[in-house]
């Protein structure tokens, strides 16, 4: 089996909108949060990627059902956007990597996302089957890839990246070819870097086009209001010792008239843009030129290390998006896109600025966190017990009302001393 072409990196933008916070496990109910709105102002603002789940409760219907409007249809092409989603993962303990589930599961996805293709399907949280059935898992999408063209990139998603790097490699080994993406998360943060120093090697060496960084925040630790409780409870698999740390970390920024979690966005995107570069990309890169195609030839032809963020409020998702965009002014070539975007040189300057207090506060806040640092907890967790699931018709998800045809966003009004 040969591999897509072009290759990933050269068409996946650097930054995706996750929607694994249209679930409960970050929110009582799901259904309420304005998941339309957040698509189609993610869409106006740029961004051109999209990553989901069947495991994310209701998250793809939400997401199929936003851009299954006149407001997408109307102004941008399915060409022109990326849909993510996995196969594997049913519920907590349940897993299923067989090849028949996997066709089912594809199926289930492209009625869902109401799309004819998939861009990128991942193998979800592999750390809790065999090297085998991961095995199996990617030789059938790729055979569906191969046959049929309803997917086009194939890859793997997990926590452990030990365990990333040696799927990575065994599939290498096994069918002559790499894996076309590889995601992570919660691995390159304020709390642990570990993707960078011991994954990111062997993922280059393994072949890996494409390494996307998740969970900026470490899934809710790094935010001062603590770790998130939706419907489910507390899920976070975080240790108390770790929770302590990290809140004497927000209190230490607190201290200093700013919020962890602002530092810990920017930290994790900036750096990781940089550090992650040899397995980023050249899509769009969503710098704010309204209502145009752009490319990473703007900013000097360079792949940029991508990041993956979530949002449940049109409010988190604006502000996510200026911090993108400072980051962006502050890159080789910064300069004529933040004018050309009438963003303006202040901002580059302001950029530049923060990138420096950025440096200052997150090596203060590595400091509080001590022992913590580059701390990874179990996953599977201690006494996991893995639930084998036959074949079968999985639960009907209430099906998300119509939602009205939206006009175009009005553009964002930013001043250049505007706090992030």
């Amino acid at each position: 089996m040969a591999p897509t072409t072009p290759s990933l990196s050269t068409l996946l933008p650097p930054l995706i909108c996750g929607t694994a916070t249209f679930n409960d496990q970050y929110n009582p109910d799901p259904y309420k949060l304005p998941t339309t709105d957040i698509v189609h102002r993610a869409l106006s603002l740029g961004v051109r990627a999209f990553d989901t789940s069947p495991y994310y409760g209701p998250a793809e219907l939400l997401l199929g059902n936003a851009l299954d409007t006149p407001f997408v249809k109307n102004y941008i092409a399915r060409r022109d956007y990326f849909l993510l989603t996995k196969v594997g993962r049913i519920s907590g303990s349940e897993f299923d990597y067989s090849a028949s589930w996997v066709r089912k599961s594809v199926t289930r996805s492209l009625e869902r996302l109401r799309t004819e293709y998939l861009d990128v399907v991942y193998c979800h949280d592999v750390e809790f089957v065999s090297p085998e059935e991961v095995l199996t898992a990617v030789t059938e999408l790729r055979r569906i890839r191969d046959e049929s063209n309803s997917i086009k990139y194939v890859g793997i998603s997990g926590y452990p990246v030990v365990t990333l790097c040696e799927l990575a490699e065994m599939i290498l080994e096994k069918t002559g070819e790499p894996l076309d993406i590889v995601m992570s998360y919660a691995n390159f943060t304020l709390q642990n870097t570990r993707l960078s120093s011991l994954a990111l090697p062997r993922l280059k060496k393994a072949g890996v086009d494409v390494v996307p960084n998740a969970s900026v925040l470490g899934m809710g630790l790094l935010r001062h209001a603590g770790v998130p409780q939706g419907a489910q409870g507390d899920w976070h698999p975080s240790p108390n010792e770790l929770r302590s740390a990290a809140k004497a970390a927000s209190e230490w920024c607190a201290a200093r008239s700013d919020k962890i979690e602002k530092v810990a966005i920017r930290f994790a995107i900036e750096t990781w843009m940089r550090e992650g570069a040899a397995v980023g990309s050249k899509g769009d890169p969503a710098s704010g030129i309204p209502w145009k195609r752009e490319t990473i030839e703007q900013f000097g032809g360079t792949k940029l290390g991508v990041s993956v963020i979530g949002v449940s409020k049109i409010e988190e998702l604006d502000e996510t998006m200026r911090v993108w965009r400072s980051i962006l002014d502050g890159l080789e070539n910064g300069e004529e896109i933040a004018l050309e975007s009438n963003r303006g040189m202040g901002e580059r300057l302001w950029s530049l600025k923060r990138q420096e207090e950025v440096g200052k506060l997150a090596r203060g806040i590595r400091k509080v966190m001590g022992a913590w640092i580059d701390y990874a907890w179990q996953s599977p967790p201690p006494g996991f017990v893995h639930k084998k699931t036959a074949l079968k018709t999985p639960e009907q998800l209430p099906t998300p009302a119509p939602s009205p045809s939206p006009v175009p966003f009005e553009d964002l009004e930013r001043t250049s001393d505007e706090e992030e």
